[in-house]
């Protein structure tokens, strides 16, 4: 089976890695010339909208996914005529926009911070008066990894900020004081089988995801499952999709979808019986899922910016590195580490010993 892939970055990498020994293959497009998934399959490179190269890429693969949620939803749909495309074009649609994507959790029940659309400086002035400060403003679509957002807390972060993020659709979200970032890593097949991840504790640092720990019968993970499962079946999902909450007052509100595999659930590589990303290619592929089930304690250290020395990395006892072969620059994510151990102290010494390389 051929697998299309539409973005070649590390998520369609670690596809490959998990697809192969299947007997998978994959075709990746990608407009960048040095697109870290290239070395693992053919390298189409054009730009997302070039139906011409969207054409070759359907007339040679069985079906096509797609990496990252910037791919256009029109991108999709133009496929789907030609070949099966899992997450649907509507999901796409649906997740790539914050408005739609609020709009449904709020249809859904699935509680959410206060919110409100923005396509003025005067909208965001009036959401302001209602909702209050502190708040986020953040662009409907495209943001990612703390960009596209401002946080406002005082009236005077407000004058001028719609034109400051662009002069685009914005949201704007009521700042909610939570006790912690967790996500829910979650696949639902063809058939309509679903699996779930455990829940995954998260810490971010200037908007980008730092370190993932996978917990052990978190109280909260029956409420996220059912929060996902809705969302599941309102949009017919194939594939993998991640879901991220806020915990607050004991409970949860959703901040965010992504219809793909995510970075909360590299831990699985290592630490759960089946990955994220096998299990998105099995949903995808139309076979039986693998188990979602935790070998042992495990948790994932982004590195960002640079890998730090490998021997460094891998003297540290369970420890399992990921270098995606990217040019190392300030703020991007380059590499990681899955982290194993049999108990959680031992897993928090781990944590500490690769964090302290730098």
């Amino acid at each position: 089976m051929k697998i299309g892939v539409i973005g070649g970055g590390q998520l369609g990498r670690m596809l490959a890695l998990a697809g192969t020994p299947l007997g998978m293959n994959f075709a990746f497009l990608d407009p960048a010339p040095d697109a870290c998934a290239a070395a693992l399959g053919e390298h189409l490179r054009a730009d997302y909208g070039d139906q011409d190269h969207l054409r070759q890429l359907a007339d040679e693969v069985d079906l096509v996914t797609f990496e990252f949620e910037s791919v256009p939803a029109e991108t999709v749909a133009f496929l789907s005529q030609f070949v099966p495309v899992f997450p649907s074009a509507e999901a796409l649609r649906i997740a790539r926009d914050r408005l739609f994507e609020k709009s449904m959790f709020k249809d859904l029940g699935i509680p959410t911070p206060a919110f409100a659309d923005i396509l003025s400086q005067a909208d965001l002035d009036a959401a302001v008066a209602s909702i209050g400060l502190p708040a986020v403003l953040k662009t409907r679509t495209l943001g990612y990894d703390g960009k596209g957002q401002k946080v406002l807390r005082s009236t005077d972060d407000v004058a001028g900020t719609f034109a400051e993020l662009g002069s685009v659709p914005c949201l704007l979200e009521g700042f909610v004081p939570f006790t912690g970032e967790v996500s829910l890593v979650a696949v639902r097949g063809r058939d309509g089988e679903t699996a779930f991840y455990p829940l995954v504790h998260n810490t971010h640092e200037a908007g980008i995801l730092r370190l993932s720990v996978a917990s052990s019968s978190h109280p909260l993970q029956a409420l996220a499952e059912d929060y996902a499962g809705r969302v599941l079946d309102k949009l017919g999902y194939v594939g993998v999709l991640a879901f991220e909450f806020f915990e607050v007052d004991g409970g949860l509100k959703a901040n965010e979808i992504a219809p793909r595999v995510h970075n909360s659930g590299h831990w699985t590589i290592e630490g759960a019986e089946c990955s994220q990303f096998e299990n998105h290619l099995r949903a995808v592929a139309g076979l039986p899922l693998g188990s979602t089930a935790k070998v042992g304690e495990s948790a994932m250290i982004n590195f960002i910016g640079n890998v730090p020395d490998v021997s460094a990395v891998l003297a540290v006892e369970d420890c399992h590195l990921h270098h995606y072969g990217k040019a190392f620059k300030a703020g991007r994510k380059v590499g990681h580490a899955t982290l194993r151990s049999e108990d959680a102290a031992t897993l928090e010494k781990r944590i500490a010993q690769v964090q302290a390389l730098g």
